[in-house]
This record gives structure tokens, C-alpha cells and sequence, in this order.
């Protein structure tokens, strides 16, 4: 089996129940527990787990989409409206699963464009509109998320390039750190910063600091954000060391 494939299945286990052992994994991977322990190493490493004694553990509290979608209305909008005019016709974006994003998604119809999407809203937002080539990852269905993620989603995003990727987050850490507190949603997000030339993160005034225990990326691998937050939030000097453009939108009526 390969690592990445072993990889998977850790996190899987982990999700469903929080935690496993070393020697749990090993029997369900029919793998050596030193394989194991090397696999661990590796996903901590990368944010995915913690290593505890003798295994792993999983912490997740994600919001569901449909909650997060309802929260800060006026600046999603708002922050979406602009995202929309950095896209040009004939180019490919990759819209992920946020509930900002899908709000970009709804002012991109009649566009000639070309999305890629996990996001299950998303895609029934633009599934009618014949102007747009739309593009659907293949993946677990996570239904509070209303995204699709794992390894199918992973190697979608490996066969194909987008001019842009746009983003959510859960949190703009210190240092411009961008963090989810969903686990699963991680590695997807990953795979569309490295097929994407440019990517635009949005996020609105709550993200500063926001939450998360997860790192997506860090500042060096975004290219835009687009935001309502106040130009004296710590990450934002971060954010302009790094060389990235920072977009300040007002909400309608603001």
C-alpha cells in the first residue's frame, strides 16, 4: 500500500473515532508498527494529528456550512463583489469549499469561465448555468460541509491548473498563518494551492484571529486577500512583509 494511501486511512480512523493506537492502525493498515510510527511523524508534521502515547488523536469542531453560511452576511458579499472582478473570461478558478466562496460562486454566472470546485453548493449553484464549464472533485461527501475531500479529491486536483484558486479560511494567525479547524478539509486545500498560479484568500473581519488548530498554508503561498478586517489587524503586516496585495472592502452601506 502506498504511504499516501495509508495516510488516508489513518486520518479516516482517527475521524471516526478521535483516536487509535499504534497497534489498532498497524492490524487495520497490515502494515509493522514502525511503519506506522513513521506515518504518524509524518502527519504531524504536516498539522494533520497529535501523537499521544502509543497512537494518535484527532480534535475536530467543524461549523456546519449551512451555520457558517447565514454568519456576516453584508462582508461576504461584499468581499465577494471583489473577488469576482479579479477573475478575467476564459480563465480557470478553484473555488474550495468556504461559504465566502460560494458566495463569489453567485455572481459568476453568464461568465465563460471554467470552475473547479469541491463545494457541493457551489456546484448546485452553477450546475444550470451552460456559460460556465464546471468541474465537480470526486471525493467522500462530507454532508455538514457540503464539500467532497480525501485522496479522490487529492488526485482530481493533480491532473488539472487554474489561473486562480479562492479560499476560505478559519483563521489569519500571527505571522499571517492560515488555519482550518477541520482536519479533513486540509490536504484538498493544499492541492489546490499547488495547481493554482495565484491564489486570493477570503476572509472577512471574524478570521482575525478567528479559530483553527490546523495550518493550511502560510503567507508566502498567497498571492491576494481579499477582506473586511481592519487595516490595524497584527496579520496584516505579516501579510504585507510577504509581498502579499491586501484588498480592504466596506459592506454595502457601511
Amino acid at each position: 500500500m502506498l504511504a499516501e494511501q495509508r495516510h488516508q486511512l489513518i486520518l479516516q480512523a482517527l475521524r471516526s473515532g478521535g483516536t487509535a493506537t499504534v497497534t489498532d492502525l498497524a492490524g487495520r493498515l497490515e502494515a509493522s508498527a514502525a511503519t506506522v510510527r513513521r506515518d504518524l511523524l509524518k502527519l504531524e508534521e504536516d498539522g494533520l494529528l497529535t501523537r499521544v502515547h502509543g497512537g494518535a488523536v484527532i480534535e475536530e469542531d467543524p461549523a456546519p456550512f449551512t451555520e457558517a453560511a447565514e454568519a456576516q452576511v453584508d462582508a461576504k458579499d461584499a468581499i465577494a463583489a471583489r473577488a469576482a472582478t479579479m477573475i478575467e473570461d476564459g480563465q480557470s478558478v478553484i473555488l474550495d469549499s468556504g461559504s465566502t466562496v460560494y458566495r463569489l460562486a453567485r455572481r459568476l454566472h453568464g461568465r465563460r469561465i471554467t470552475v473547479i470546485t469541491n463545494n457541493l453548493a457551489v456546484y448546485e449553484e452553477l450546475a444550470q448555468d451552460e456559460n460556465v464549464e464546471l468541474m465537480l472533485l470526486g471525493g467522500v461527501v462530507r454532508r455538514e460541509s457540503r464539500m467532497l475531500d480525501g485522496f479522490m479529491a487529492e488526485d482530481n486536483l493533480r491532473q488539472v491548473h487554474a489561473d486562480w484558486l479562492f479560499m476560505g479560511a478559519c483563521g489569519i494567525r500571527a505571522g499571517a498563518q492560515v488555519m482550518d479547524t477541520t482536519v479533513a478539509e486540509v490536504p484538498a486545500r493544499r492541492a489546490m494551492i499547488a495547481a493554482s498560479d495565484k491564489v486570493a484568500l477570503l476572509v472577512d473581519d471574524t478570521k482575525f484571529p478567528g479559530a483553527g488548530m490546523v495550518k493550511i498554508c502560510g503567507p508566502e503561498d498567497l498571492d491576494v486577500v481579499v477582506t473586511n478586517a481592519p487595516r490595524s489587524a497584527t496579520a496584516r503586516t505579516a501579510l504585507a512583509e510577504a509581498g502579499v496585495v491586501v484588498m480592504q472592502v466596506s459592506p454595502a452601506g457601511a
